[in-house]
C-alpha cells in the first residue's frame, strides 16, 4: 500500500476516535500494519469485513466466485451496488489497490470451504468472568436462522432469513411450514423475527416481521411488514397483515426488525432507513428509520406521540434511527431498549422513549464506509445520545435481557449478538448506564439472535453454518 494511503487510513481511524470522544473504546486488537504483502488484507479488514465477515465467509455461495478474472469484483468495489447497500470505493482506492483487493477476495477464499466454519469450542465447561457454562448444540443444518420463539409445549419455531419457517420438536426439524406471505428473501431481507402473543395460550397468535415482496414491471420491490397468524399442524391459518410499510423500493437492506411485546400488550418493532438516510429518518411522514408501537391487532394506541400530528405516521414511537435490529423490554423496569447498526463505527444501544429523536443521520459516532466523514456532529440539542456505542462496529443483531435465576451471576444482564466479530456480548447495566461488557463464544460465527427459553436458558442463533446452541449453566 502506498505511504499516502497508509497515512490517509490513519487519519480516518483517528477521526473516528475523535468523533467518538473516546467515550467507549473497543478492545478488539488493531489490524496489522500494512506491508506490500498484506495491504489487500488490511484494506479488506478495515473497509469490508464488517459487512462481509472477517474470514470472507459471506462470499462462499456467490456465483461470481467461479467467474474467470476479477473484472466483476473490481466493478462492484469501485462503483458499489446501491440496491444492496454496497457503497462506491472509487475515491478510496487506487486502480492498483482495487485490483489487489479483488484478487484477495477471490483468491483469499480457502479451497477447502470447511475452513471457514467457526472455531470449534473447547469441550467441557467454559469459564466466563463470573459464570461457568457448557455450550450445547441444539439444531443444525439451518439457513441463516433469525427469529426464535418457544411454544408452550417446548417446541421451538425458527424463521430462516431465506423465507422459510420450521418447527423443532422432539429433536427433529419439520418441513417448511406453509402459509407465509410473499417474501423478498435476498440481501438483508427475508423472514425476519417472530414472537408469540403474551396471551398465546388463549388466542394462539404468532407474529412475524418480514420483507414483503411486491412485483412492479418485473422489478422486485419490498418493505418491512408485520403479519399475525395461527398455527394449525404444519400450516399457518387466519393470516392478518397488521402493519404494512410503505415507500416500496428495490433496495434490499436496512429492513430493521425485532418484535417485542411490553407488559401492557403493546407491540414494538423497528424499521431501518432502507439505505436512504437523507430521505426518511428525520421525517415523520414515512415509517422508515423509526421505532413503531401498535396494538396487538394492528390498530394505533391513542397515546402514541404523533397520533395527532398532521401528516405523521401514527404508529411512530421514536425516530432518527439507522437500522434497529434489537428491541426488548427490561424485565424489572418495563422500559424499551434497542440496538442499531451505525455506519463504519457508532453502533448503538439506546433507551427508547416516546416522541424522541435519536439523531440519525444528523449526529453519529461513525463515518461512511469509504472512510469519508458522514457528519461533523456527535451531539445536537433535541437529539438523544446513545447509552453506549461501539467503535469499531460489532454489527449488533438480536438482543435480550436475561430473566429468571438459572445463571446466578448474569441476572438481568443484556445479551447482544455480534455479526461482524462473531461473538455474544454480555452487557451489565445499572440504571441507565453500561457498567461493564464481556465477550462470550468468541469465534462461534455470526450471531444473528439470542433469546431466553421458558425454562430460563440462553439460546443463540448462528449464521454460518446455521445452527442453534444453548448455554447450560454450571454451578
Amino acid at each position: 500500500m502506498k505511504q499516502s494511503t497508509i497515512f490517509s487510513f490513519g487519519l480516518i481511524i483517528l477521526a473516528s476516535l475523535v468523533l467518538s470522544g473516546f467515550k467507549y473504546l473497543n478492545t478488539n486488537p488493531p489490524a496489522a500494519k500494512a506491508t506490500p504483502e498484506n495491504s489487500a488484507a488490511m484494506n479488506y479488514r478495515s473497509y469490508c469485513a464488517g459487512c462481509h465477515g472477517e474470514n470472507l465467509e459471506k462470499f462462499t455461495a456467490k456465483k461470481w466466485m467461479d467467474e474467470p478474472g476479477n473484472a466483476s469484483v473490481v466493478k462492484s468495489i469501485k462503483l458499489g451496488v446501491e440496491s444492496q447497500g454496497m457503497p462506491s470505493f472509487q475515491k478510496t482506492f487506487t486502480e492498483a489497490e482495487l485490483e489487489e483487493l479483488a484478487a484477495y477476495v477471490k483468491k483469499g477464499i480457502p479451497a477447502d470451504k470447511s475452513l471457514l466454519k467457526p472455531a470449534v469450542l473447547p469441550g467441557g465447561i467454559m469459564q466466563s468472568e463470573v459464570q461457568k457454562f457448557i455450550v450445547d448444540t441444539v439444531v443444525t443444518g439451518l439457513n441463516v436462522p433469525w427469529g426464535l420463539a418457544f411454544l408452550p409445549n417446548g417446541d421451538l419455531l425458527i424463521s430462516e432469513r431465506a423465507g422459510t419457517l420450521h418447527r423443532f420438536s422432539d429433536g427433529k426439524l419439520s418441513p417448511p411450514i406453509e402459509g407465509l406471505p410473499p417474501i423478498r428473501g435476498e440481501g438483508q431481507g427475508g423472514l425476519l423475527d417472530l414472537c408469540l402473543h403474551p396471551d398465546y395460550n388463549n388466542n394462539g397468535w404468532i407474529y412475524f416481521s418480514y420483507s414483503a415482496l411486491y412485483k412492479n414491471n418485473g422489478k422486485s420491490l419490498s418493505n418491512t411488514s408485520v403479519m399475525r397468524a395461527r398455527l394449525d399442524g404444519n400450516k399457518l391459518v387466519d393470516q392478518q397483515v397488521i402493519f404494512k410499510g410503505d415507500n416500496e423500493n428495490n433496495r434490499s437492506h436496512h429492513y430493521g426488525s425485532k418484535l417485542a411485546f411490553d407488559n401492557k400488550g403493546y407491540l414494538f418493532f423497528g424499521i431501518g432507513d432502507r439505505g436512504q438516510h437523507f430521505d426518511f429518518p428525520q421525517k415523520l411522514d414515512n415509517p422508515n428509520g423509526k421505532i413503531h408501537r401498535i396494538n396487538d391487532d394492528g390498530s394505533i394506541p391513542e397515546d402514541n406521540p404523533f397520533v395527532k400530528t398532521k401528516g405523521a405516521v401514527a404508529s411512530i414511537y421514536s425516530y432518527g434511527h439507522r437500522n434497529p435490529q434489537g428491541t426488548c423490554i427490561h424485565p424489572l423496569t418495563g422500559e424499551l431498549w434497542e440496538t442499531e447498526h451505525g455506519p463504519k463505527g457508532g453502533d448503538e444501544i439506546n433507551l427508547i422513549k416516546p416522541g424522541l429523536n435519536y439523531g440519525w443521520p444528523v449526529i453519529s459516532y461513525g463515518i461512511n464506509y469509504d472512510g469519508t466523514i458522514l457528519t461533523d456532529l456527535t451531539e445536537k440539542d433535541g437529539m438523544e445520545q446513545p447509552v453506549y456505542f461501539w467503535t469499531p462496529s460489532i454489527g449488533p443483531c438480536g438482543m435480550t435481557f436475561l430473566t429468571g435465576d438459572r445463571y446466578k451471576k448474569w441476572q438481568n444482564n443484556l445479551f447482544v449478538g455480534s455479526l461482524s466479530f462473531q461473538y455474544l456480548e454480555r452487557v451489565v447495566i445499572k440504571g441507565h448506564n453500561v457498567m461493564h461488557t464481556e465477550k462470550l463464544l468468541q469465534g462461534i460465527g455470526r450471531v444473528r439472535n439470542v433469546v431466553v427459553s421458558p425454562d430460563g436458558l440462553i439460546y443463540v442463533a448462528i449464521e454460518n453454518p446455521g445452527k442453534i446452541v444453548k448455554l447450560v449453566p454450571v454451578e
